[in-house]
């Protein structure tokens, strides 16, 4: 079981033709509501890759709080830990014609008090993993408790370098954009040591340039990104968590879960909206079999002297490539 902790937004995607700059005014081509929001959108993901997932955000009492919960349940999306004492927040998408976009979000009512209260509900339950975005750090790395599920944090969520660190210092695995990792965190050799010295698994995606994992041990593994027509890259990243989470969740070790994570995310980007284009685990399976040995050449291993490993090596299954190509990038 996988408890997903996060944002549960309703959508406003607007397309645009290009991304406004400051006092700019640019004219809208289309405007679409849906649900969306990196905690929610994750928790689908996982479930549409076969996981047991469970939503435990905050959304209202109201009827589109109702009709959100409701999407999630016919995904299969567990909802009964959600709090509906707060509001369904809203997020505002701009959205250029090759899926570049930017997000303007409002902040929702998932405080430290309610983090705490879904850790110990989890660890009695006996849930298996904690998803948490970063934007509940520093705080929610002092309410997980002993003997906690084993935690996932999407780093794009944190405010700033403290937030990142202490995220990395209460989880197991991290997910973090380039864009976020070297503002927070630093290059390569920052990320290489901040895994280390957290004996964290830490997976940098970089969009159409592929995505690396940075693991306890000192290893570095990257991979590739496969070609897609991108409509939308919207909740891109929060696809490659949830799968990363439903991948480690089977059993998978964590580079064949970014390998699976990967693809999935990239085929994510093949229709509009968050949601729609989340894929079902059998989709990105028939993928990763149609491609075969072209993915496998696409990855490479860098390892410390002292521990060598191949691109080859986990506990998942067979599944050897990475994340998507693009024209927007992934956050």
């Amino acid at each position: 079981m996988i408890v997903f902790c996060g944002y549960a937004n309703a959508d406003l995607t607007v397309a645009v033709p290009v991304l406004p700059g400051p006092a700019a005014r640019v004219q809208a081509t289309a405007v679409r509501r849906g649900e969306g929001g990196m905690g929610a959108n994750a928790a689908v993901a996982a479930a549409r890759m076969g996981a047991d997932a469970r939503f435990a955000g905050v959304v209202g009492p109201d009827a589109a709080s109702t009709a959100f919960l409701d999407a999630l349940a016919a995904d299969g999306v567990g909802t009964e830990w959600t709090s509906r004492t707060g509001v369904l927040t809203t997020a505002v998408v701009l959205l250029t014609p090759d899926g570049e976009r930017s997000i303007i979000s409002q902040d929702d009512q998932v405080t430290t008090e309610h983090v705490a209260v879904v850790a110990a509900k989890a660890r009695a339950a006996g849930a298996d993993w904690l998803y948490l975005d970063g934007y509940r750090f520093p705080a929610a790395a002092g309410v997980l408790g002993e003997g906690r599920p084993g935690v996932v944090v999407d780093l794009d969520g944190c405010d700033g370098a403290e937030a990142a660190r202490a995220a990395l210092a209460a989880a197991d695995h991290a997910v973090v954009g380039r864009a976020q990792a070297a503002a927070f965190l630093g290059d390569d050799a920052a990320l290489a040591s901040a895994a280390t010295r957290h004996r964290v698994n830490l997976v940098v995606t970089d969009g159409s340039r592929g995505w690396t994992l940075f693991t306890p041990d000192g290893a570095r593994h990257a991979g590739a990104a496969i070609e897609v027509t991108a409509v939308d890259a919207t909740g891109a990243g929060d696809c490659f968590a949830g799968s990363y989470c439903a991948e480690l969740d089977r059993g998978a070790g964590p580079l064949e879960a970014a390998r699976v994570a990967a693809v999935a995310a990239g085929l994510s980007c093949t229709r509009p909206g968050a949601r729609a284009g989340l894929p079902y685990r059998e989709a990105v399976l028939a993928y990763i079999d149609s491609a075969g040995a072209d993915l496998a050449q696409a990855n490479t291993t860098r390892a410390h002297p002292a521990h060598k490993e191949t691109a080859g090596t986990g506990t998942g299954p067979e599944a050897p490539s990475a994340l998507a190509r693009r024209q927007g990038e992934e956050t």
